[in-house]
């Protein structure tokens, strides 16, 4: 890993903590909008971003997560996650395509969060219950995340960047 994709994994590992802090109280257990979630879409412009958005996962969960299972279930579900989104990224070349499939998949995989709120928060609704609200949750941010990252691709190459 050369030094400029070193720094820009730190940067975006930064950023996703700050944004997640900023918004910390809407950003956990069934219902969130985690606006830092709109990182995850920097995997569509280039696989570099992989580690700086596991790092920026893990930090946030880390220093502001009410359980700390949430350092492995959230680290596990964005690894996954954004791992399954660049096998679509292998047949699927159009950006904004990527990002709803990545849209998707996030949501989709929030069973893994939905199982941790469950199990080790011990929240009370059902686990379908919770799996359906923290997925629309994560659907609609991600939605507006895809807004976002294209806009701010119209400006910045995304994928020249790191």
């Amino acid at each position: 890993m050369n030094i400029r994709t070193l720094v820009v994994n730190a940067v975006v590992a930064a950023l996703y903590f700050v944004v997640t802090a900023t918004i910390a109280p809407f950003g956990f257990l069934n219902i969130q909008f985690r606006l830092s979630e709109l990182f995850n879409h920097l995997i569509v412009f280039n696989k570099k971003y992989f580690f700086g958005i596991i790092a920026g996962v893990f930090i946030a969960n880390l220093m502001l997560s009410p359980t700390k299972a949430d350092l492995f279930f959230g680290v596990l579900h964005t690894t996954l996650s954004l791992s399954i989104t660049l096998l679509f990224a292998q047949f699927i070349r159009h950006k904004v395509i990527l990002m709803l499939i990545n849209s998707f998949v996030f949501s989709f995989n929030m069973f893994i969060i939905a199982y941790m709120l469950k199990i080790f928060v011990g929240l009370k609704d059902a686990f379908l219950v919770l799996w359906v609200t923290s997925g629309i949750s994560e659907f609609v941010t991600m939605l507006l995340a895809t807004l976002i990252i294209y806009l701010v691709h119209k400006r910045v190459k995304l994928e020249q960047l790191i």
